[in-house]
């Protein structure tokens, strides 16, 4: 199935988590009515400075993010790591993470969540 990106949903999210500014979210495939699989997010997330997606733990499924533009500040699980374009995380259930956009430039990620069976 093919998809142009004019067709994505979109959605701006204000306090994502109890984070700071909004979040604007890309929805490229939608579970249920693209996905037969068990992913719940395939998006991208776009965060403009100073805007983040507070600290949550994730339960039953896990939360894989990709950067794709930007500078980003993540708490992994209670360590904090700064990414760039290229790196990438995984947050497993039970593990717990938050992204803020570092820096003037905006930024862009590209998140995964799946379930487990």
């Amino acid at each position: 199935m093919f998809k142009k990106s004019a067709d994505f949903s979109r959605e701006t999210r204000t306090a994502m988590r109890d984070g700071n500014g909004s979040v604007q979210l890309e929805h490229i495939w939608k579970p249920g009515e693209d996905l037969g699989s068990p992913v719940r997010m395939y998006s991208r997330l776009i965060l403009n400075p100073g805007c983040s997606i507070g600290w949550h733990v994730h339960q039953n499924e896990e939360e894989i993010f990709y950067i794709l533009r930007g500078n980003a500040l993540l708490n992994d699980n209670g360590s904090e790591v700064h990414a760039v374009p290229g790196d990438s995380i995984v947050t497993r259930s039970g593990e717990g993470h938050s992204v803020a956009c570092e820096g003037s430039d905006t930024l862009e990620i590209l998140a995964v969540i799946i379930r487990y069976q």
